[in-house]
């Protein structure tokens, strides 16, 4: 009941904000005003103020949350327990997951077809200096680029 009464005098209180602001000749801000204010009557009459006052004072209520927070609780240790086992730091699980994927074997890549014939395609290469790590990363899309003219 207080819950409804709340509701019903911020609504009003809104409603009146709204006419003022109308008042002013800010039609879109006294829209938007009378909208916002028109929210807690329609919660209360939904129903779903009556549901949010008797879920906050029931304690079966307050013992799921409990129980939510607790299997919460459970799957984080296990995580945690888990990941320790796994390898310890992050560091040494990168490591074994490195050493993991050099293992692997992996087929050779082909070239990039650039529309250009063997001998002219390596020409470029061999003029440049040799690149950086971090240019090798790139090389792909450069010649993507390449490809469309670009």
């Amino acid at each position: 009941m207080l819950a409804e009464t709340i509701c019903s005098a911020v609504s009003a209180a809104g409603l009146g904000i709204a006419a003022i602001t109308a008042y002013r000749r800010r039609f879109l801000a006294a829209a938007r005003i009378a909208a916002y204010s028109l929210v807690p009557v329609a919660l209360v009459m939904t129903g779903a103020v009556e549901w949010a006052v008797g879920t906050a004072f029931s304690p079966i209520a307050w013992l799921g949350f409990g129980l939510l927070g607790g299997a919460w609780l459970l799957f984080m240790t296990t995580r945690a327990v888990e990941r320790r086992r796994a390898g310890g730091t992050r560091k040494e699980r990168k490591a074994a997951a490195a050493a993991a994927g050099r293992d692997t074997v992996e087929p050779a890549a082909s070239r990039p077809s650039l529309g250009r014939s063997a001998p002219a395609a390596e020409a470029p290469k061999a003029a440049r200096p040799k690149a950086s790590p971090a240019d090798d990363d790139f090389s792909d899309i450069e010649a993507i680029l390449k490809k469309h003219g670009i």
